[in-house]
This record gives C-alpha cells, sequence and structure tokens, in this order.
C-alpha cells in the first residue's frame, strides 16, 4: 500500500507538470494580454515598457522557463490588473472556495446517501418513484441556470435571501449574531445550488450499490436470525454499499469544484473561482495559470483522500 501511494504521488506530479505546461501555452496564446486591459490613458511606450518589466517581451520558451523557476521557489507571480501578489489573492479566496464546495459536498453525501438507502428499502415504492423523478429533474439543470434561477426567485422574485455578495455593505457596524446571520444567509443560495445540483447523483448511486448487497447472503441470514430491518439496512447493508461511495467521492469533488466557477459567477461569491473567470477575462496570465495549477492540485488531493479512506474500509486494498 505504501509502495502504491509513493507511485501516486509521483503520477500526480506529473499531472500537476503537464497541466502548468497547457495552461501556459494556452493562456499565452489568447489574443493581449494582462496590459491591453490597462487604463487607456497609459500610452503605448508605457505599455511596452511594462511588458519589457514583466518579462512579456521574451520568447515563450523563456517566459516559460523563468515562470517554471518562480513555481519551485514559491512564486506565483504578480497580477497587473489586481495590482496584488498572485499568492495573496489565492490565501484569500481558497478558503471561501473550499468552504463553498466543502459544506456542499457533505450536505450533497448526507442527504444522497441518506434518500439512496431508502429509496433501495423501499424499490418501486412511491417515495422511490417520487424522490427519483424529482432529483433527476435537478441533476439535469446546468449549474450557471440554476444558479440564475434560484437568485431569479429567492432574491429577486421573493426577497428572501441576497442575490449575490458574500456580506452586506454594512456588515463590519452590525452587531456580532446580525453579522452572522448576514453571512449565513449570503451563504444559503450558493451552497444550495451547488447541493441541489450534486445530490441526485449520489442518491443513484448509491441506490445501486444498496440494491447489490441487500440479496446477499449474510443479509439474508441476518433476517433469518430476527434481526430488524432497520438495523440490517442502515448497519449492516449500509457499511458494505459505502466502498463505491468513497470512489464516489474522488470523482464528485473536482466536478463540484468546476461546478462552483459558476455559481461563484452568478452570486458573485469572491472565491477562486470567480477569481479565475475574472482572470481570464483580463487575460491575467499569472493568475489563470495559478487557479489551473490550485484546481489540479485539489483534484489531487481529493483522489489521494479517496484512495486512504477506501484503504481504510477495505482491508483487501490495505495488502
Amino acid at each position: 500500500m505504501r509502495r502504491a501511494f509513493v507511485a501516486r504521488l509521483w503520477q500526480s506530479l506529473i499531472v500537476v507538470a503537464v497541466v502548468t505546461a497547457i495552461s501556459f501555452l494556452l493562456i499565452h496564446a489568447a489574443p493581449g494580454d494582462p496590459f491591453s486591459y490597462e487604463n487607456s490613458r497609459i500610452s503605448i511606450a508605457q505599455r511596452d515598457q511594462l511588458r519589457a518589466e514583466a518579462g512579456y517581451d521574451k520568447p515563450l520558451p523563456e517566459q516559460f522557463v523563468r515562470y517554471t523557476w518562480r513555481l519551485l521557489h514559491g512564486r506565483f507571480g504578480y497580477s497587473f490588473p489586481h495590482h496584488a501578489y498572485v499568492s495573496e489573492l489565492l490565501a484569500a479566496t481558497i478558503p471561501r472556495t473550499l468552504a463553498l464546495a466543502g459544506i456542499s459536498l457533505l450536505l450533497s453525501f448526507l442527504l444522497g446517501m441518506a434518500v439512496g438507502v431508502l429509496q433501495a428499502a423501499r424499490r418501486d415504492g412511491w417515495f422511490d418513484r417520487i424522490s427519483s423523478s424529482v432529483l433527476l429533474v435537478f441533476y439535469s439543470l446546468p449549474d450557471f441556470w440554476a444558479a440564475l434561477m434560484a437568485a431569479l426567485v429567492f432574491a429577486q422574485w421573493w426577497h428572501l435571501l441576497p442575490a449575490s455578495g458574500m456580506t452586506d455593505p454594512m456588515h463590519d457596524y452590525m452587531p456580532f449574531w446580525r453579522a452572522l446571520g448576514d453571512r449565513l444567509s449570503h451563504f444559503v443560495l450558493p451552497c444550495a445550488t451547488l447541493t441541489l445540483l450534486t445530490v441526485a447523483g449520489i442518491a443513484r448511486y448509491q441506490r445501486t450499490a444498496m440494491l447489490e448487497v441487500l440479496p446477499l447472503d449474510y443479509v439474508r441470514v441476518a433476517r433469518a436470525k430476527g434481526v430488524p430491518e432497520k438495523s440490517i439496512v442502515w448497519r449492516h447493508a449500509l457499511r458494505t454499499a459505502l466502498a463505491p461511495m468513497i470512489t464516489l467521492l474522488g470523482v464528485l469533488f473536482p466536478a463540484l469544484l468546476g461546478g462552483s466557477v459558476f455559481v461563484e459567477k452568478v452570486f458573485q461569491w469572491p472565491g477562486m473561482g470567480l477569481l479565475a473567470v475574472s482572470g481570464i477575462e483580463s487575460r491575467d496570465y499569472d493568475v489563470v495559470t495559478a487557479t489551473v495549477i490550485v484546481g489540479s492540485l485539489m483534484v489531487i488531493a481529493g483522489n489521494l483522500i479517496a484512495d486512504l479512506l477506501h484503504a481504510a474500509l477495505d482491508p483487501r486494498v490495505r495488502a
């Protein structure tokens, strides 16, 4: 197991290197650069000087070597449109994206697994049919369209929740409990949108895993011994059916990060996704490349955690 884990780490490093090279080449191949979107009052000569100072007048291979050297020293570069170091921008936005995606993923698994178990225990019943149809509708919705509809209904029409941002402009002047409620109210719509878009797939996956476990011999033996059906489903069958869900965790985490880009844009949630979108719009080379690298690291971390959990749950994997 240890040897396989080390090999996986080396593969992950190769993936990060490839992702870095591809993202660097693609963003530099796009027309324009960060200084093309600077204040129009800057003269062409000043822009050429800024490009020379940033090294953008050098051949592309030389720029890539310089950027790689900075990365090896832990420097992600400087964002000229934001007038800040990229590391500072990432330090401010990554926790917000992780909080949004992490809590959404946790809620999605709790709700999806509970619904999937109930669907399997009541196969072809009214709950199974109705919940499957409702969740299929949410699963089919595009991320950006679902976010737009949630903002339209709950913020624009019903005025129940704020439509954008992370806090109210007067947040710093509010009492503690009111400020806490303000922050939570801004968190509800983006978190609920991501959760509803993900919970259907988890429920369907859990339902299938439970239907494969419930007919097994040890479950029938437990029934023959008079073990209550609730205990059989939630304590015995569910534990065996959790193994496929660990694999699903490694797949859903990167998918949720990708979906959070659209949700953050619609709700103006100041996370890494919104930072990446603004970087693409302004051709901010260092920001776009850094967000892609950090995103790939998060994906790799999610898969490694899933492997470790799978090994902890299944002794055969540790052999």
